[in-house]
C-alpha cells in the first residue's frame, strides 16, 4: 500500500501516459472507494450504482487518467452559488459538500478538464476528492494503489520539477550523442 508522505493539497495526481495500458482498474476503485462498499460485489449491487471520479481517455492512440486537478485558482470554486464546491484548508482538495449542491451544473460547465460530472441519482455533482478519507489514514488514492502499471503517482510540485529535468537532461545526452555519431 503507497502511504502519502505530505498534505494532499501539496500534493497531484500524475497519469505517467507512457505507463498507462488503459485497464481502468483506476476508474473500478476508484467506484468501490467511494461507494462505502466493502468490497467490489457489495459495489456492483448498489443503487444507484458506484460512480468513478477518474476517467480514462484515448486521445492520440495513448491513454490517459485524467481527475480533478484541485486548480489552485479552482474557478468551480469560484461559481459555485452555495459554497457546496470550497477548498478543504488554504492548500487542501477541492471538494464538494453534496448537501449544500443544488445541482446548478455551473462548476460542471468551467471546469478546464471536464473532471466534474453529475451523480447518478442527479441531486449533485462528483468529482475526485483526492480519496480524503483514505488521505486521512495516511494512504495513497485508491485509483494510485490500484494502477498495476504504476501510471498514476501522487507526487509533489517538486517531485514532478525533478522528473522533468531528468528527462529533459536525458534528451540533451542523446542528442549531444547523437550529434557525435
Amino acid at each position: 500500500m503507497t502511504k502519502a508522505k505530505t498534505k494532499a493539497g501539496e500534493q497531484v495526481l500524475v497519469c505517467r501516459i507512457e505507463r498507462c495500458m488503459a485497464c481502468r482498474s483506476c476508474e473500478l476503485a476508484c467506484a468501490v472507494a467511494h461507494s462505502g462498499a466493502a468490497d467490489v460485489l457489495e459495489a456492483v449491487r448498489q443503487e444507484p450504482r458506484p460512480q468513478s471520479r477518474v476517467r480514462v481517455e484515448s486521445a492520440g492512440g495513448r491513454a490517459v487518467a485524467l481527475q480533478c486537478r484541485h486548480c489552485e485558482d479552482a474557478p468551480c470554486v469560484a461559481v459555485c452559488p452555495t459554497e457546496a464546491v470550497h477548498r478543504a484548508g488554504e492548500r487542501g482538495p477541492v471538494l464538494i459538500d453534496a448537501d449544500r449542491c443544488i445541482a446548478c451544473k455551473m462548476c460542471l460547465m468551467v471546469c478546464p478538464f471536464g473532471a466534474i460530472e453529475m451523480a447518478r441519482d442527479g441531486r449533485a455533482v462528483v468529482k475526485c476528492d483526492l480519496c480524503a478519507e483514505r488521505a486521512s489514514r495516511g494512504e495513497a488514492p485508491a485509483c494510485v494503489s490500484a494502477c498495476p502499471t504504476r501510471a498514476l503517482v501522487l507526487a509533489t510540485a517538486g517531485d514532478l520539477s525533478r522528473r522533468k529535468r531528468r528527462a529533459a537532461a536525458q534528451r540533451l545526452v542523446e542528442e549531444a550523442e547523437a550529434a557525435r555519431e
